[in-house]
C-alpha cells in the first residue's frame, strides 16, 4: 500500500469516528503517516482530556489496525 493509499485509508476510518469525538467536544487530525505509524492530533475537549489515551489506543488504534493493512501503532503528537 503506498503512504497515499495508506493516508486515504487512514482519513476514511477517522472520519467514521469523528461523530463520536465530536458527540464529547474533541476531534483529531492526521498529523503523518509514517512507516505504519499514524502520527494523530488530539483536539479540543480530547487534547485534554484525562482518558485521551484509552480513546486513543482502544479506540482509534485498534478501530485502524483492524481497518487499514499496514499500520502498526498510533502515536499522539502535541
Amino acid at each position: 500500500m503506498t503512504d497515499t493509499t495508506m493516508i486515504d485509508s487512514v482519513q476514511e476510518v477517522l472520519n467514521k469516528l469523528r461523530p463520536f469525538l465530536l458527540r464529547d467536544g474533541g476531534d483529531c487530525e492526521l498529523v503523518d503517516v509514517e512507516d505504519g505509524i499514524v502520527k494523530l492530533r488530539l483536539l479540543g475537549a480530547c487534547g485534554t482530556c484525562p482518558s485521551s489515551t484509552i480513546t486513543l489506543k482502544a479506540g482509534i488504534e485498534r478501530a485502524l489496525l483492524e481497518e487499514v493493512p499496514g499500520v502498526v501503532e498510533v502515536e499522539q503528537v502535541f
